[in-house]
């Protein structure tokens, strides 16, 4: 298993952490996000998520190949008031 960590991150966002990943005989990649198997990549994506994982923030690349990304800003739209239900205040 190979556990990275980085220093880049989108602003206002929590850093992302805990993704690691595994590289198999086959040539395909196991990708985990805290013990949990978040995905599996096999062929020209293994080959284009391993170009990309070695190249940049490895925890920020593994978040966006997982879908993990936009985790941060959830609890934030929640609040948000075009997210409360139809609860305008609008009269």
């Amino acid at each position: 298993m190979t556990d990275l960590t980085g220093n880049g991150r989108m602003p206002g966002m929590p850093r992302p952490h805990g993704f690691t990943y595994e590289q198999r005989r086959d040539g395909s990649v196991v990708l985990t996000h805290l013990g949990r198997a978040a995905g599996v990549l096999r062929g020209a994506r293994a080959e284009k998520f391993l170009a990309e994982v070695g190249s940049g923030d490895a925890q920020l690349v593994m978040a966006r190949w997982t879908g993990a990304y936009r985790f941060g800003n959830e609890r934030q739209a929640r609040n948000h008031p075009r997210n409360q239900g139809g609860r305008t205040g609008r009269g």
